[in-house]
């Protein structure tokens, strides 16, 4: 009966581990360790017994300790062990009553029995079946107290107080980390020129670099009615929304699209770049906001930001807020396609980013023929 008391421990002390309860994997087999020393007693061993005896009570004592701060039912359980164990040594002394060593491996049995039939209960059906008990004290974290509060408001994307949030922050001319559907990006209005001029400084961005503009669809470019060629219309068809972005000719028509006071500082002088992104909660923000003028939100000649912490931890006690939407789409920036000379010499590759040239050549071919 002991070594098969040993063996229970044992076991239950290996399953317990393999749930990753290091608390009360030690318990079981420091119990188990204690019934296998029982078979001294065979052995006529008594002093190394009652020695073993006495140093398990001391090292039951911490479990009782650290039981304490798990649940109810781990206490009971070392706790009842301690009286087992002072039994033990009461029996080596010959003076333990018959009574009391009845009621102790009763009310032992007892709560490993429940124990043992709630954590199976449990894990089986994966919720709280059977009470264990909530534990007697806790040691209260404070890593929430000590966490310094971020630099800029960061709302979650999924929230519409959040879009709201950042909508209003870059209607007044503030500049926001948000997500595309590429890599993360500084957006600010293009009804704030100064907001834009920002975004400069922030990257430390050279101004001869231009910045692009995004809207949410097609029909806001075809509703400020650019001198814009079927073939060119075609192309962008088929390619919005998406990680391609198109170079036209840049003219008065931005201002019907909503570029408004912004309209110098958005692309060059004689040209601008446009992207219809695939990201619901940046096309939404920008319903809000009318068109954004968009670039990487990293500082200037550094890697791409591929997550709100990222663009947060490098660029946040600069910005006013960050769209926090969790890891990017994409690890690089879309593709940008010269589309100026689409009739004349067709499509020039300016920088291939999240799909690749040839790709975007055979959809142009494939436009082309039709």
């Amino acid at each position: 009966l002991i070594l098969i008391g040993g063996f229970v421990q044992l076991l239950a002390g290996f399953l317990v581990f393999r749930k990753y309860d290091h608390l009360g994997g030690a318990a079981f087999l420091t119990f188990s360790a204690l019934w296998s020393h029982l078979v001294t007693i065979g052995a006529g061993n008594s002093e190394g017994f009652t020695a073993g005896s006495i140093a398990f009570l001391v090292l039951n004592a911490f479990l009782i300790i650290l039981a304490s701060s798990f649940n109810v039912v781990l206490l009971c359980m070392t706790l009842a062990m301690e009286l087992l164990t002072i039994c033990f040594l009461l029996f080596t002394l010959e003076n333990l009553p018959l009574p009391f060593e009845i009621v102790m491996l009763s009310i032992f049995s007892i709560i490993c029995f429940y124990g043992a039939t709630a954590s199976l209960a449990n894990s089986m059906f994966g919720k709280d079946l059977m009470m264990m008990g909530p534990p007697l004290f806790t040691a209260e974290s404070s890593k929430k107290d000590t966490e310094d509060p971020p630099p800029c408001i960061c709302p979650k994307s999924h929230c519409t107080s959040g879009l709201r949030t950042i909508a209003d922050l870059l209607n007044t001319g503030a500049v926001c980390g948000v997500p595309t559907d590429t890599v993360y990006a500084l957006a600010a209005s293009c009804k704030h020129p100064q907001a834009i001029e920002k975004v400069y400084r922030i990257k430390d961005r050279p101004q001869e670099k231009p910045i692009c503009i995004f809207i949410s669809n097609l029909d806001q470019l075809r509703a400020a009615a650019p001198p814009i060629s079927p073939l060119l219309w075609e192309f962008m068809e088929n390619v919005y929304p998406g990680g391609i972005g198109c170079i036209i000719k840049k003219g008065e028509w931005l201002k019907k699209l909503g570029v408004g006071a912004g309209y110098s500082r958005v692309g060059t002088q004689d040209s601008i770049m446009i992207r219809v992104p695939d990201l619901t909660v940046l096309v939404h923000l920008i319903d809000m906001t009318g068109p954004l003028a968009i670039t990487s939100a990293n500082p200037s000649g550094e890697v791409d930001s591929t997550h709100h912490d990222m663009v947060i931890s490098r660029l946040g006690h600069k910005l006013e807020g960050v769209l926090c939407d969790g890891e990017s789409d994409e690890v690089v920036a879309s593709t940008v396609v010269n589309c100026t000379k689409i009739d004349e010499s067709g499509i020039t590759i300016v920088r291939e980013g999240c799909i690749p040239a040839g790709k975007v050549m055979q959809i142009f071919e494939s436009v082309k023929n039709r």
